[in-house]
């Protein structure tokens, strides 16, 4: 028997939690610092949310309201979601596709690491940066913006996009397990800046064409945004237990597509 196959049958290896919990906290706390070190993940996935809302929420429409609110706090929640996607999508998808044509994917499955700590390292730095995004928004909004939010209402935007970042992992475990290490990014962007677009994140929804408008319901990150615009008063009065549903449901299909190509793997490994 391999040592591969060793490492990927014996799962349970018995351990206490805080030796667990350390192997995880290593795991994540490694996976961080790699992505930090990394300038083309790290710089791109802040500065260009930050770019899109100088150029339309403080330069061109600073003044403006919309839904209610001033267009400076409306932008932080919806390009807020436009950040933790593409934080969330690059850090995962194009990172696991990576990895796995490297071949440290197979390096990782033959140690006694717990299955999961890889991908949940992937998820936390993923929540992480998408952290980074929302204050660096709303530093640039209370600067220069005169965006003014109680602490406890920010607390829950940031806390509402945090979370909101976890259905994006897990499309981009789905799309990490599919994609090629080079194809890995052409494709995140052929489904992340049209995804974006049509739920609104980069045009208020109500300004776009109404089958765009009909098109963006089905869309996970329209529900996103309506989560955290709710937060500012400018969302659409929609249920949020509804919201919450539907990314609770596209969370479970994408980890089931991330399954299958997780089993086509170890199929073609080990027969």
């Amino acid at each position: 028997m391999s040592t591969a196959t060793v490492g990927l049958s014996n799962p349970g290896i018995a351990r206490s939690p805080r030796q667990t919990a350390t192997i995880y906290w290593k795991e994540a706390r490694y996976e961080f610092l790699k992505n930090f070190r990394l300038r083309v993940y790290s710089a791109s996935v802040i500065t260009f949310p930050v770019m899109f809302y100088v150029l339309f929420g403080l330069v061109l429409n600073a003044k403006e309201s919309i839904a209610g609110a001033r267009v400076p706090t409306y932008m932080i929640a919806s390009y807020g979601t436009f950040g933790i996607m593409g934080a969330a999508l690059f850090g995962t998808a194009a990172g696991l596709a990576s990895d796995r044509g490297l071949g440290w994917l197979q390096v990782k499955r033959a140690s006694p690491m717990p299955p999961f700590a890889y991908f949940v390292a992937k998820a936390v730095t993923s929540m992480i940066f998408s952290t980074f995004v929302v204050i660096a928004l709303f530093t640039l909004g209370v600067i220069f913006g005169g965006v003014r939010m109680p602490v406890l209402q920010f607390s829950e935007l940031l806390g509402t996009l945090v979370i909101g970042s976890i259905p994006f992992s897990a499309m981009g475990l789905a799309i990490g397990y599919f994609a090629g290490p080079n194809s890995a990014p052409s494709l995140i962007n052929l489904i992340y800046l049209p995804m974006s677009f049509c739920s609104g994140l980069w045009v208020p929804l109500m300004f776009l064409p109404n089958v765009m408008q009909k098109i963006a319901h089905v869309l996970p990150p329209y529900h996103l945004s309506q989560l955290a615009l709710s937060v500012v008063g400018a969302g659409a009065h929609e249920s949020a237990a509804i919201h919450w549903e539907v990314l609770g449901a596209f969370t479970m299909i994408c980890l089931g597509v991330a399954r299958i190509g997780f089993q086509r793997d170890q199929e073609k490994m080990y027969g």
